[in-house]
């Protein structure tokens, strides 16, 4: 329904007060007739807009984020849906923390707390979390992202370090080696949850609701983990859940969605205990084993390609055969939606070259599916498993 515009209203109400004392309103444009229809069809538009703007608040799709004033109290409607569902505040950035191996020249003393860290490439500053003796020829200390070149108070996953990357100290320390290597990553950075990805929680937990311990629940405990993708838990041995962890590139360094050790743990922090820290998740007879998922390469050979411009078909083609793998995941009975989308099969990767090679004015003969070198007709996804593409070869 279209909002009704001031004049028109306006006009309404001319018309209403002519039919009410069968008179005609004057012409002049400050008569009392007009000024008072145009004032009360302001205030009419208003409280119309108004009234319509509250009722999009009901809505996950439509509420919005932004503080709202209502009777005095300050609210932001889309936050106040997820906290009745009990998905709480939008996920806040946060920041990484590294082990790192310090060299020690000189026997003695202590690193301090606080000790300035910098990686040079990415202008992001560590500090240090406690003081460490210096007593052996290496030290090992944890430090965590505290500030970065973009302002961002080293939050994220810039702050995020790859086991063998080098720090260094901002201000040269006694006793101490100037760099220090990474050794591992005990705490993920991640981005802070974005409007969609939250409106998209909230969806979530109202179409899943909590069941006790089954599949959805899982899915929905593991993915309030900043920077974790995707969540497939499965049946596992008697008594046991297996639940397999995808990660977002920015947060874990992968290309292929692996999830850090740290993020694991993280996982399984989330499905043994709620926002209070109470164990008021997960079955007390369910032993859970929280595992990364694994990416399958599927290797593709075309013949006859023919097309104006060769190397842009060529590019065109592994762009969307790449798209195409990644996009495909395992179906869980209860929480995959439909159509399925677990089967890899030689026509469908055929379909997708050939819109590909058309798109770009061109033509192929044939197209090959292969595994470990051998023909693959099609496959169907196993448990926690996922695709992409291998090498592909035009001949």
């Amino acid at each position: 329904m279209t909002a009704p515009t001031t004049a028109k209203v306006a006009a309404n109400i001319v018309a209403q007060i002519e039919s009410a004392t069968a008179q005609t309103t004057p012409l002049l444009p400050k008569a009392f007739t007009p000024v008072l229809s145009k004032a009360l069809g302001g205030v009419h538009v208003l409280l119309y807009k108004y009234a319509g703007f509250l009722g999009l608040q009901q809505y996950v799709e439509h509420a919005t984020m932004e503080p709202v004033t209502i009777l005095g109290k300050v609210v932001r409607p889309l936050v106040e849906l997820g906290k009745q569902v009990g998905v709480g505040e939008p996920l806040a950035a946060t920041r990484a923390e590294v082990l790192v191996r310090v060299t020690v020249q000189l026997q003695t003393g202590a690193l301090p707390s606080g000790s300035q860290l910098l990686h040079p490439a990415s202008g992001v500053l560590y500090l240090t979390t406690a003081g460490v003796a210096l007593d052996a020829p290496t030290v090992e200390v944890t430090a965590r992202a505290s500030s970065d070149q973009g302002g961002g108070g080293g939050e994220g996953a810039i702050g995020n370090r790859q086991p063998g990357d080098v720090l260094s100290f901002a201000n040269p320390l006694p006793n101490v080696a100037r760099n220090a290597v990474v050794l591992s990553q005990s705490e993920t950075g991640s981005e802070a949850e974005s409007i969609p990805a939250y409106r998209a929680r909230i969806t979530r937990r109202y179409q899943q609701k909590p069941q006790g311990g089954a599949y959805a629940d899982y899915q929905l405990w593991g993915e309030e983990e900043p920077g974790v993708l995707h969540i497939y838990p499965y049946r596992g041995a008697p008594g046991e859940v297996d639940v397999y962890v995808e990660a977002t590139e920015a947060s874990s360094g992968s290309v292929d969605g692996i999830p850090t050790p740290a993020q694991l743990a993280q996982v399984l922090a989330l499905i043994e205990q709620d926002e209070a820290g109470l164990a008021s998740r997960r079955p007390a007879n369910a032993a859970v084993n929280v595992l990364p998922i694994n990416r399958l390469a599927f290797d593709v050979v075309v013949t006859g390609l023919d097309a104006p411009d060769a190397i842009a078909a060529e590019t065109a083609i592994e762009d969307a055969v790449d798209e195409y793998l990644r996009s495909r995941e395992p179906f869980i009975v209860g929480i995959s939606p439909l159509p399925r989308v677990d089967r890899v099969t030689q026509p469908a990767v055929a379909g997708v070259i050939d819109d590909a090679v058309s798109a770009v004015g061109g033509t192929i003969a044939t197209v090959r599916l292969e595994q470990n070198g051998s023909p693959v007709a099609a496959y169907t996804l196993g448990a926690g498993e996922k695709t992409k593409l291998g090498t592909i070869t035009f001949s």
